[in-house]
């Protein structure tokens, strides 16, 4: 039996349902975040484009093809990955999207011949921060401002 949905790399045509995908995922935390933080982590169509020339976008894709879930990550220092951008639509949290993005990911930057992985995330986002924690990640004990919200950084032994 073959699985519900599947992992890539995004393109171009992607452009419009990373969007949906993050604007959805993160509809439930727009209350909880200012305007600037909001709209840097939701992208734009002006800033999609950028965020795919500049870090690796990978996909989960549904059997129909559509966008389903979303991660982002580059090689920040020698020996450092960094992930953004995690999120997964409602209707398929809870399904294992997260976790196949998360641990592909993970083997993409072990290929690139990294140690380490970090992540920064709100302090409203409980629930990811659960799930990044499950994972393996520990908070670093640095403590950003992001727009005007706190910004926690979290890292991983590859």
């Amino acid at each position: 039996m073959s699985e519900a949905f599947s992992i890539r790399i995004a393109a171009i045509r992607d452009e419009d349902e990373i969007l949906q995908c993050l604007g959805h995922a993160f509809a439930p935390y727009h209350a909880s975040y200012t305007p600037d933080a909001l709209v840097d982590t939701v992208l734009t169509r002006e800033t999609i484009g950028r965020r795919l020339a500049e870090m690796t976008v990978l996909v989960a894709i549904d059997q129909p093809g559509h966008v389903i879930g979303t991660i982002a990550y580059h090689v920040a220092t020698d020996g450092e990955g960094h992930l953004r951008g995690m999120a997964v639509n409602p209707e398929w949290q809870g399904f294992g999207v997260a976790q196949k993005l998360l641990v592909k990911t993970e083997s993409d930057l072990r290929k690139l011949h990294c140690k380490v992985v970090t992540l920064d995330t709100t302090v409203p986002l409980q629930r990811a921060i659960r799930f990044y924690e499950k994972n393996g990640f520990r908070p670093t004990g640095k403590v950003k401002s992001f727009f005007g919200m706190q910004l926690c950084s979290y890292r991983k032994d590859l």
